[in-house]
């Protein structure tokens, strides 16, 4: 994202050298982590949807939203950078308030991600070996090499074996978009903002722009850029190059799947079902359109989608959580120096989240997912951004942050409809919710 302070010159930070780093591609690293966490099974299913439902209409839509995840990243990235301190001691700064919500969400969400994100990565490789173990197995397999890949390695190795995981995934989509033959110039006309002739279409592409790329991963890019050994002001060139790569690359994915939408489920008139199981619906489309090769190499794309985003969450937000322990614990402020030592990662509270999101959830493979804590999960997630935009416009316009670093109008501008945006997603996510049957 372009530079929304007017500042040339970095400001020190205690006694790092802050520098400025000249803004190259040998340092990119943590936006290539929070693209691959934030695009995810779910997400390839909506874009999916809206090409089978509406063409390249709401092309338009599909970019916008990365330019918005593109301004939250960036803002949680300057916060981190320009202040040495991480989010979350941003937050608490706030009012103890933030720290109830923040409790309350990670351990909800972590519950039923877990479930979730086991269960994703998992239908794939049922599909391509069908008669190895059962959905279930191969779900609790997935967490458990999850667990201990992240526990036994530091950022370094997380980073590299997400960027190769990206590069399957950017193979496979570009693969996909290329073999259905785009119609380009429909493509094109997708990039005007038109609304769909339908009901409900201002809603449904709303969710378009809200549904690309992430959800707590946003706030959790900042702690990836201080693990990468990024701390200080000298880095933010490099920061916001990085951030770029990350969205260009979620909007290669989303636009690809787009295409195949458009071009291979609208022009049949071929619905799939939303959630994951669309995507399995995709594979036998795709084998019956284009062979065997071609739906395996799909699902490949699949589990490589759905991996990197178990992983992405099993890195990212633990590093998150065990920042909300120390705070609870009475350290006075947090560092983002103290991320870049792989300390955090060395912490019970990191290793006790981890096994949170694997072992609690493996009930829920079995038994169902329970109805209250599925409206408690769905009302949690749908308020984190309008939080996360709202903080983040109250610090980055307060003396928080220092002046050089504080948001410039564009910035104040996309987080404000960032803010706009979810706040009206989350009072429709709360008001669609079965409370009748809650209580």
């Amino acid at each position: 994202m372009a530079d929304t302070t007017g500042s040339t010159e970095a400001t020190p930070v205690g006694a790092a050298d802050s520098r400025p780093r000249k803004s190259s591609w040998r340092y990119i690293g943590p936006g290539i982590v929070v693209a691959a966490t934030g695009v995810g099974a779910g997400d390839l299913v909506a874009t999916l949807i809206a090409g089978s439902n509406f063409g390249y209409t709401l092309l338009w839509a599909a970019i916008i939203g990365c330019l918005v995840k593109i301004s939250l990243a960036e803002a949680a990235g300057r916060w981190h950078l320009s202040t040495g301190r991480t989010l979350f001691d941003g937050w608490a700064s706030l009012g103890r308030w933030t720290t109830w919500f923040f409790g309350a969400y990670v351990v909800v969400w972590g519950f039923v991600y877990g479930a979730a994100a086991m269960s994703s990565s998992a239908l794939p490789l049922q599909a391509l070996f069908p008669n190895v173990m059962d959905l279930e197995w191969w779900a609790i397999a997935c967490g458990l090499t999850g667990l201990v890949f992240v526990w036994f390695n530091k950022y370094a190795v997380f980073e590299k074996v997400m960027t190769v995981l990206v590069g399957v995934m950017f193979v496979v989509t570009v693969y996909l978009a290329i073999r259905v033959t785009p119609n380009l110039g429909d493509a094109f006309a997708g990039l005007l903002p038109v609304l769909p002739d339908e009901k409900d279409s201002i809603l449904n592409t709303l969710g378009l722009i809200g549904g690309v790329g992430g959800t707590i991963t946003l706030a959790a890019y900042g702690y990836w850029v201080n693990a990468k050994g990024w701390t200080d002001t000298g880095w933010m060139k490099v920061m916001r190059l990085d951030n770029r790569v990350a969205y260009i690359t979620t909007g290669i994915f989303v636009v690809a799947m787009l295409f195949v939408g458009a071009e291979l489920l609208h022009s049949a008139n071929v619905a799939i079902a939303s959630g994951d199981k669309g995507l399995l619906q995709l594979g036998d489309i795709l084998e019956d359109e284009y062979g065997t090769a071609t739906a395996k190499f799909f699902l490949i794309g699949f589990f490589a989608t759905s991996y990197t985003s178990l992983i992405g969450v099993w890195h990212g937000v633990s590093l998150m959580f065990a920042d909300f322990v120390a705070r609870y614990r009475g350290e006075s402020a947090q560092k983002g120096e103290k991320v870049a030592s792989g300390a955090r990662e060395r912490s019970w509270p990191f290793r006790a989240y981890l096994l949170w999101l694997t072992f609690p959830p493996i009930v829920l493979l079995f038994q169902g997912q329970p109805f209250r804590l599925i409206i408690l999960y769905g009302v949690l997630g749908a308020a984190f951004l309008p939080f996360l935009a709202g903080t983040l416009l109250w610090l980055l316009n307060s003396a928080r942050t220092p002046a050089p670093w504080r948001n410039g109008l564009l910035s104040n501008t996309m987080l404000t409809i960032a803010g706009l945006l979810f706040l009206v997603l989350c009072v429709k996510q709360v008001w669609d919710q079965p409370w009748a049957d809650f209580f």
